[in-house]
């Protein structure tokens, strides 16, 4: 028997800043697969991103001024009102249609965090330097923690809600999705990594990739070492 995907056991959760152009696409999306959960954007925009998804059915945090990714993501993840929380990049990246897999193999299977990993090839969407810094770090971290990794910054993965709200760590600077990984790891929980698609992105990229290398070696010896 399955759980029930609703408001108490699952909440969809993102973050965003401009992106008008794909939270109508990617709200759809969700709700085609998971009518019935609780969807929850965090929002920073100067554009319409948060009219939209509250017009969509959202439910809707504002953080203005933005206080960068990670704070955002720490409230996006404490916020939620399931057991599971399925976090997901608003540009279209990712695919929706594996949002209740994810989350059963939590409420159903036992696991603690599922990492929605791209990197079981290399992704056409995905620049060549930015797949052989993942590719390089996910290695790194497989050798420190004894654990085959192979996608440190995956924006979906699901979330135990219990284990979110026990664990520590340090929301501001780039690369929180590595220790968001890492820590419940080095705490004993239950890590399952599913393969999954990564298609070209609605809009433009905010990331910065020199600072999220510096914030991703940082994390990764912080975790292990502390």
């Amino acid at each position: 028997m399955t759980t029930e995907l609703n408001r108490d056991t699952l909440t969809v959760a993102m973050i965003t800043r401009n992106e008008e152009k794909a939270i109508g696409k990617v709200l759809a999306d969700i709700r085609r697969v998971v009518p019935d959960a609780d969807v929850l954007v965090v929002d920073s925009s100067t554009d319409r991103t948060a009219e939209i998804a509250a017009e969509l059915g959202a439910r809707v945090i504002k953080q203005f001024p933005p206080r960068g990714y990670g704070p955002a993501m720490d409230t996006a993840l404490r916020s939620g009102l399931g057991q599971v929380v399925v976090t997901l990049d608003c540009d279209d990246t990712y695919p929706a249609e594996r949002i209740p897999e994810l989350a059963r193999l939590i409420l159903d299977q036992g696991y603690d965090v599922v990492d929605g990993s791209r990197l079981q090839s290399k992704p056409a969407a995905m620049p060549w330097l930015n797949y052989l810094a993942n590719w390089g770090f996910a290695l790194m971290a497989s050798a420190l923690f004894f654990c085959r990794l192979t996608d440190l910054h995956s924006g979906m993965r699901a979330y135990r809600k219990s284990v979110i709200d026990g664990l520590q760590y340090h929301p501001r600077g780039a690369a929180l999705p590595v220790e968001l990984l890492l820590r419940p790891l080095k705490m004993g929980k239950r890590l399952k990594v599913v393969f999954i698609e990564y298609r070209e992105r609605i809009g433009q990229t905010t990331m910065r990739p020199l600072e999220s290398a510096w914030w991703t070696l940082r994390r990764i010896v912080n975790v292990r070492f502390s």
